[in-house]
């Protein structure tokens, strides 16, 4: 569903002379419906350049982002229809409801959905019936992500895109959001999460990828390792 084919990023090093600036280097990776694949990685080390090559946001140097076997540069209509995602931050307009948001970004997809689908969209996404007629505004940080998980419900995406999701969440919220996740990769989406939380990365991954300057440098089975040894081999590779 999404396939980095030595997939390149540059930047001008902006001294004259310097050698140009890898944010990503020759990154190869396949994500396969149902597969959640986090990204660990020091700030830098190029899990938001990886997430935004997805997205269309830059273009690559080199190679190719696909996803369902588009080109992203060369189809970026075609593969943004496929994918959802939800940054550190999801983006709502805080003076309308969560129903009111979800109509609105849902239509801006080519979907139509009557109060009650939205309602049950929302439910199945997690957010409590009494807070879906509520101003988003007065919403904390977990139930925004929850209306931005029921809108990709809502988009029909195939795969899913996260940057930090689960950073200043409480505990119990965290513990919610990676319920959903759970959910969602066993319905057949492929997730790629970026994250700087090990343990939680443990707990929902299928896969994780560990970068450094740029570089993809491990990729291990969640399943054949405790958190306590996913945690030192990170510790050891970054």
């Amino acid at each position: 569903m999404l396939q980095a084919l030595n997939l390149t990023k540059r930047y001008p090093a902006g001294a004259a002379g310097a050698a140009d600036r890898p944010a990503l280097n020759n990154l190869n990776l396949t994500i396969a419906p149902g597969e959640i694949f986090c990204l660990l990685g020091q700030n830098g080390a190029g899990k938001t350049t990886t997430i935004n090559l997805f997205l269309g946001f830059l273009q690559p140097t080199a190679g190719q982002a696909l996803v369902g076997g588009l080109s992203v540069a060369e189809h970026p209509l075609e593969t943004r229809r496929l994918l959802a995602y939800l940054p550190e931050t999801v983006m709502l307009y805080p003076n309308l409801t969560g129903l009111e948001n979800l109509d609105f970004f849902a239509s801006l997809a080519g979907f139509r959905y009557s109060a009650a689908e939205r309602r049950d969209l929302l439910l199945r996404a997690g957010l409590p019936a009494e807070a879906h007629a509520r101003r988003v505004g007065t919403y904390s940080k977990g139930m925004r992500q929850k209306v931005g998980i029921a809108i990709a419900l809502a988009k029909q995406a195939r795969a899913l895109l996260l940057d930090e999701p689960t950073s200043g969440l409480d505990p119990k919220a965290s513990n919610e959001f990676s319920e959903l996740l759970l959910a969602l990769g066993q319905a057949g989406t492929a997730i790629l999460m970026a994250t700087h939380d090990i343990f939680r990365a443990k707990e929902v991954g299928t896969r994780i990828g560990i970068m450094r300057e740029g570089q993809l440098v491990e990729t291990l089975p969640t399943h054949s390792l405790t958190a306590s040894e996913l945690e030192t081999i990170y510790l050891q590779t970054v």
